[in-house]
């Protein structure tokens, strides 16, 4: 497909660079991204469940004790703004509480959603939750309330585009529900960075741009629909490609290149059961694009083969901000300057451990002296088909025993050759490994335990009335981008 731009505004690039959660996890990612740690360190991988995700009228979300870049980066003087997805939570107590806001994280602006592209969000392409009817226990709930209950969960599925799909700026809703394609979403967020940028421009700033797109149900604009020979899939990934390079354009208009850091990945690999198409995802990680860009500063066009992971953020950019990281704290995350740099040749990341929800599914081990590359599997998914690479069954592939194939003794593959490894002795390693990094694990609050979980109609944004079902719009900067169009 055409992407003309990424590669040529973007040249410095890192394989592997690594997501710190399974798809289709956003939230946990997305923590460890924006803290340098392991979600599991702020409770933002479920014990003991099937996959969660946040809710907009559940009280659970982010931590406040945890400490984001942006907060540091806001301290030392920056302008800081999330434009985009947050899905890392909203309310406690109340519906106008914002204790999990991205506000109460450090950033002073945003715009977007606070949960994620659902194809609920966008009409004519079914609700993500109806697959949970699957797994509801019918046969043990007594045979008089089965009723009430599918009433109940049919009444959830019909009326969740309604109250999760909203749009807001900074704590206000703006509109609710948004349609994917019917509002033109994504370019109003485009044009909110273009401003940002133009607003900001003689200031220090940190602008975390978290496209909603590829992420299912697929969306492009009008101007991009039928552009791609790859269906509805590349019409996004190019109008993606488009948004950067004009982003790029920006910062060049401002001459902004030479004092700013450019930063693309993803923070998860593709939810195969939404669109049965591959990710490398069985290699004891989940690798991510990763691409950097600062004229002057960075050499261009280098290709960087060492495990990083984009837990690494954390410490580059509260580094270069001039902050300093948490001490009463483990920051997983390594800064990426010398590395970038070429002042280094090795990447401090000798063990990366990959979970599945709180359970440590597999890691990583590049000895400093050596250019092998171990991983070891203490479990893997049970896929379905049986030779497939997805759970097509469950919509997504569990972590708990009876989805699992356990390994004991673990599996074990040298990543660098097709040879035997030295298994016993690569194992006893991993397991030394592992052992510290469980001891440097405090138990925290799962926050997304069942409890934190029920739907609490009180914490539910609504800018007009539950019998509206909270339809509302009044978002009349979102009305004058269209118009640009």
């Amino acid at each position: 497909m055409k992407s003309p731009w990424i590669p040529c505004c973007l040249g410095f690039f890192y394989d592997p660079h690594i997501a710190a959660a399974p798809p289709p996890l956003c939230t946990p990612s997305r923590a460890a991204f924006l803290m340098g740690r392991y979600p599991i360190r702020s409770g933002e991988a479920s014990h003991k469940h099937k996959i969660k995700c946040y809710k907009s009228h559940a009280p659970n979300g982010l931590p406040k004790e945890e400490v984001t870049f942006a907060k540091v980066t806001k301290r030392q003087g920056y302008e800081t703004a999330l434009i985009g997805k947050w899905h890392l939570g909203l309310n406690c107590e109340r519906n106008y509480d914002y204790c999990h806001h991205p506000s109460a994280h450090g950033f002073d602006h945003f715009c977007g959603i606070t949960l994620t592209n659902l194809r609920d969000c966008q009409p004519g392409h079914g609700a993500i939750f109806a697959n949970v009817q699957a797994h509801i226990p019918f046969k043990v709930i007594v045979v008089a309330l089965v009723g009430a209950a599918a009433a109940i969960f049919g009444t959830f599925v019909a009326t969740s585009p309604d109250f999760s799909c909203f749009l807001m700026r900074s704590r206000e809703v703006v509109e609710q529900p948004f349609r994917c394609c019917h509002t033109i979403i994504f370019f109003h967020l485009h044009c909110v960075c273009v401003d940002y940028f133009d607003r900001n421009s003689a200031l220090p700033f940190l602008l975390f741009f978290s496209f909603i797109q590829v992420h299912t149900a697929m969306f492009a604009s009008p101007a991009f629909q039928g552009t791609s020979q790859h269906g509805i899939y590349g019409n996004a990934v190019q109008e993606i490609d488009w948004s950067v390079g004009h982003l790029m354009q920006t910062l060049n208009r401002l001459n902004l290149r030479e004092n700013t850091l450019v930063y693309l990945t993803s923070d998860q690999g593709a939810h195969l059961e939404e669109i049965s198409k591959g990710t490398v995802c069985n290699r004891g990680v989940i690798r991510v694009p990763g691409l950097l860009r600062w004229t002057g500063m960075l050499p261009a066009w280098k290709d960087i083969d060492e495990p990083t992971s984009n837990m690494d953020i954390f410490p580059t950019v509260v580094k270069l901000a001039g902050g300093t990281a948490p001490g009463d704290r483990v920051i997983d995350g390594h800064g990426l300057m010398p590395l970038l740099q070429g002042k280094v040749e090795r990447s401090k990341h000798e063990f990366l451990f990959h979970y599945c929800n709180a359970y440590l599914n597999a890691v990583r081990w590049q000895p400093p002296n050596s250019y092998s590359k171990w991983k070891v599997f203490f479990f893997t998914p049970d896929f379905y088909p049986e030779n497939g690479t997805a759970c097509m069954h469950t919509h997504a592939c569990f972590c708990i025993a009876s989805y699992v194939t356990s390994h004991d003794p673990p599996l074990c593959f040298d990543l660098s050759r097709d040879t035997e490894p030295a298994f016993h002795s690569v194992v006893e390693v991993i397991r030394a490994a592992v052992a510290l990094h469980k001891e440097s694990i405090t138990p925290v609050q799962d926050q997304l335990a069942p409890g934190h979980l029920l739907r609490k109609p009180w914490l539910q944004p609504c800018c007009s009335s539950l019998s509206q079902l909270c339809r509302y719009e009044r978002d009349e900067r979102k009305k004058r981008n269209m118009n640009q169009m």
